[in-house]
């Protein structure tokens, strides 16, 4: 069929086949490629280069929505001087972000203020740039969202949901003390994550105070082994960020 049989344009086309990129750009392009005297195949690679990019920049702006990170929290405004040696080489391999494929774990620990949600919320933001999908939740809020869905009967489905991220962010697990049926549900979300999708958790509480999160050391120690058999551990023992500023502020007032 040609084009007098069809009755479509190129733009036509073009909007049928949700080009939209392509559509924008294609004539100020093929005015470049009869300048450049470029071939063919040229002109439509130079096109289909604009409409990937396009809808790259539009996916990795769209996980940046779907993440609920706090975005303020990038890693231009973390200050890597704080951070020890070891710590900075650990962070710079994470950033390749090799780890998600293998399904290994991030666990960052230290004081409050020492900067552990920020670290994991930027790396977390690199890693979306390189189109890849993380969930950001506070273990309080994820917790109560657990509960309504086992209440709901929909656990399963929403297990399933969450593990289809490359990894999930959970900020201050420990902080606020749960009871016991909020701990199951987390124990449950965190059982199926395992060898599926990674967890970036941060927490102020060492392993040996995890009792008081699962309260029975059966849970814990369940627990504490599925997060630890693939995992790297952040531990920030690092002054209060916010103590710090709060200090210069002081002296210069």
């Amino acid at each position: 069929m040609n084009r007098s049989q069809s009755g479509l344009t190129l733009d036509a086309c073009l909007q049928q086949l949700y080009l939209a990129t392509i559509r924008g750009c294609y004539r100020e392009e093929a005015d470049l490629a009869r300048k450049e005297s470029l071939s063919y195949e040229a002109y439509l690679e130079e096109l289909m280069i604009h409409e990937c990019e396009e809808r790259r920049h539009k996916r990795i702006a769209r996980y940046l929505r779907e993440s609920r990170l706090p975005l303020e929290k990038t890693m231009a405004a973390f200050n890597r001087s704080r951070l020890p040696a070891k710590l900075q080489s650990m962070v710079n391999t994470l950033l390749e972000g090799s780890f998600l494929g293998r399904c290994e774990n991030i666990l960052a620990f230290g004081n409050p203020g020492s900067g552990k949600t920020h670290l994991l919320c930027a790396i977390a933001q690199e890693l979306i740039n390189k189109e890849k999908r993380i969930l950001f939740a506070p273990c309080s809020l994820l917790v109560q969202d657990l509960l309504v869905a086992k209440r709901e009967l929909v656990l399963p489905r929403m297990l399933t949901r969450l593990a289809k991220y490359d990894a999930l962010l959970i900020d201050d697990i420990g902080y606020v003390q749960q009871s016991r049926e909020e701990m199951e549900v987390l124990f449950t979300l965190l059982a199926h994550c395992y060898e599926r999708t990674s967890v970036m958790l941060t927490s102020n509480l060492p392993f040996s105070q995890w009792e008081k999160i699962f309260k029975d050391p059966m849970t814990t120690a369940a627990a504490i082994d599925r997060l630890v058999h693939h995992s790297v551990i952040l531990e920030l023992n690092l002054d209060s960020y916010r103590l710090e500023k709060a200090k210069q502020k002081a002296v210069a007032n």
